[in-house]
């Protein structure tokens, strides 16, 4: 008669007890924006517990408020149950405190402009990347969300540089499943291999790129804008038909100038800004027809005006104008 083998249940998974935590368990997030509330939704609907920090407790309520009504849309479209947004959102906690990151495997910072000068400068960057580094462990990953940023610069303030990556989410489709993955001057071989293993942790495909101010979404798309802009101040087609073309034409999801809403011309201009100091390169420079706007505080779907004008529930409304002339 044959042997019976009897082999502990605790060899396999189900039986197994774990040593230690997981791999990405928690995650941080400094500012909590638009940015930041889309990488915590993102993350918590993954199982993820996340922390984010912002300035003050206003800040916190209002970021945990929009990711509720962010997944009050999904369950109205029967894509998410009452049940589920609660487990989401008891996986998220805002705070003040710094300290609060210690324990995070990886860190991603998403500032969002300042309040009075619109600006989200590299210098401050560079202090949250230090009083990231002074609380968190050896091991721990610093990244940024910053596209026209290059990862090297912010890196460079560490104690222990390799840690360092970059990740851009995408604000105009956060639902895409791409994220562009940068590895700077510093990041190690293991560090970028974890944040790619992050990244399809949240079910996103990895789109590796070399380093370069705008990576390859910006570049690309500032241009875009800077040409349809000129079309329109051209009088060749009306502003709504340039969408139009491009959505149904090139298969684009959101026309450039409907893309510049959603993202804020405010920030846009930014890009723009950055790219041209960066490369020198004219092709970059802000339009115009975009600097107008930013000036009349037209900068966007969330304040409720940009190239288009929305209603309270953001629904484009068709019949309005931009800069006196018919859209």
């Amino acid at each position: 008669m044959a042997e019976i083998l009897v082999e502990p249940i605790e060899q396999y998974a189900l039986g197994q007890k774990k040593k230690g935590k997981t791999l990405f368990s928690k995650v941080g997030v400094v500012g909590c924006g638009k940015e930041g509330q889309s990488i915590a939704r993102i993350a918590s609907w993954h199982g993820i517990e996340v922390v984010f920090v912002e300035l003050n407790e206003e800040k916190i309520s209002q970021a945990l408020e929009n990711i509720g009504k962010e997944l009050d849309s999904r369950i109205e479209n029967w894509g998410l149950t009452s049940s589920e947004k609660r487990a989401i959102m008891s996986r998220i906690k805002g705070t003040t405190d710094y300290n609060d990151l210690a324990d995070c495997d990886f860190v991603i910072e998403a500032i969002r402009a300042d309040d009075q000068t619109g600006v989200r400068s590299i210098d401050a960057r560079k202090d949250v990347f230090r009083k990231v580094e002074a609380v968190v462990s050896r091991d721990t990953i610093i990244a940024t969300n910053a596209t026209t940023i290059v990862i090297t610069e912010l890196a460079s303030e560490l104690e222990f540089r390799e840690r360092c990556a970059s990740v851009h989410f995408f604000v105009t489709s956060p639902e895409a499943r791409i994220i562009e993955v940068v590895k700077g001057l510093y990041t190690s071989d293991e560090v970028y291999e974890r944040v790619c293993t992050f990244v399809k942790l949240i079910n996103r495909d990895v789109i590796p790129v070399e380093e370069s101010a705008g990576i390859v979404s910006v570049r690309l798309y500032v241009t875009l804008l800077n040409e349809a802009c000129a079309t329109l101040m051209e009088g060749v087609a009306t502003m709504p038909n340039i969408d139009k073309t491009m959505e149904i034409g090139l298969g684009m999801r959101v026309g450039p100038f409907k893309a510049a809403d959603i993202i804020g011309l405010d920030k846009v201009v930014r890009w723009m800004e950055n790219l041209h100091e960066e490369f020198g390169n004219q092709k970059f420079a802000p339009s115009p027809l975009i600097r107008r706007l930013v000036r009349a505080k037209r900068l966007g779907s969330h304040v409720g005006v940009g190239f288009y004008r929305y209603d309270q529930e953001g629904n484009i409304l068709e019949d309005e104008t931009i800069l006196g002339k018919k859209a």
